[in-house]
C-alpha cells in the first residue's frame, strides 16, 4: 500500500447524514409536524453558520446556539437543550454509506485509519459505538474538540501528530467536500480523493489526486494502488 495512513470525513463520506429526518424526530417530543418548508428555513440559518465556521469567523459552540434559536425561542426552551437533542437523533438515525463497511474492511492490515470531521464529539463517539465501526480507526479527530476546522492547517497538524507525524506523502484524505477535505488536505501535503457524489466540478484551484463516484469505486482504487506497491 502506497499509503501508511488513510484519513476519511465523515458526514456524507462514511456516514449518511439526514439532518431532515434528525430534526423531524427530534421536534416530535414537542408536538411539532416538521415540513419540508420547516427545513429549508432551518438551512437558510443553518448553511451560512457552518461556512462562517469552516472560516473560523464563528466557533463551534456558536453554530450548535444559532443554528436553533428560533425553534428555541418558538418552544420557550434553550438553544443547548434543541442541540443535544438534535446530536441524539442523528445518533440514532445514522447509518454507514453504502460500500463503507467493505471498504473499511478491506483496508485492514494494510493501512492505518483516521476520522477528521468539523463536527461534534457528543455526535462522532456515540455513532461510531453504534454503528460497530469504532475499533477501526485509531485516530478521530473533532474540530469542535481541536479549536479549529477543515481547512485549516491546524486541525490537520492535530491529526499528524495524534497520528505520530508520518511524512505527509504517506497519508490519504478522503472526503466529500473539496472546499475543506480536499483544499485542507491539499494544503496539509497530503494526496486527497474526492468521493463525489454527483459529479460536480471542483471549485477553481482545487485539484485532487484522485475522484471518485462511489466508495466501491474508491475501494477498487486503492486494491491497485496497493498491488503497484507491490510490484
Amino acid at each position: 500500500m502506497k499509503y501508511e495512513w488513510i484519513l476519511f470525513d465523515a458526514d456524507e463520506t462514511l456516514f449518511h447524514f439526514d439532518a431532515y429526518a434528525g430534526m423531524q424526530r427530534m421536534l416530535t417530543d414537542y408536538g411539532v409536524e416538521f415540513s419540508d418548508r420547516d427545513f429549508e428555513e432551518y438551512q437558510v440559518v443553518n448553511r451560512p453558520l457552518w461556512v462562517d465556521y469552516q472560516d473560523g469567523r464563528i466557533t463551534a459552540q456558536q453554530v450548535q446556539e444559532r443554528r436553533f434559536s428560533s425553534w428555541a425561542e418558538r418552544l420557550q426552551v434553550s438553544s443547548g437543550l434543541l442541540n443535544s437533542a438534535f446530536l441524539a437523533a442523528m445518533a440514532e438515525i445514522c447509518r454507514p454509506l453504502e460500500g463503507a463497511v467493505e471498504l473499511l474492511d478491506s483496508l485492514r492490515h494494510r493501512a492505518r485509519l483516521g476520522i477528521i470531521t468539523n463536527g461534534f464529539g457528543e455526535l462522532q463517539q456515540i455513532r461510531l459505538e453504534r454503528t460497530g465501526l469504532r475499533e477501526r480507526f485509531e485516530v478521530l479527530v473533532v474540530s469542535e474538540l481541536v479549536g479549529a476546522a477543515k481547512p485549516h492547517p491546524e486541525i490537520f497538524r492535530h491529526a499528524l501528530e495524534r497520528m505520530g507525524d508520518p511524512a505527509p506523502e504517506r497519508v490519504l484524505m478522503v472526503g466529500d467536500n473539496p472546499d475543506s477535505d480536499i483544499l485542507g488536505g491539499i494544503q496539509a501535503g497530503f494526496d486527497t480523493c474526492w468521493v463525489n457524489w454527483d459529479g460536480r466540478t471542483a471549485p477553481p484551484g482545487i485539484h485532487p489526486d484522485y475522484e471518485v463516484n462511489s466508495l466501491l469505486e474508491l475501494q477498487n482504487l486503492l486494491s491497485l494502488k496497493a498491488g503497484c506497491a507491490g510490484r
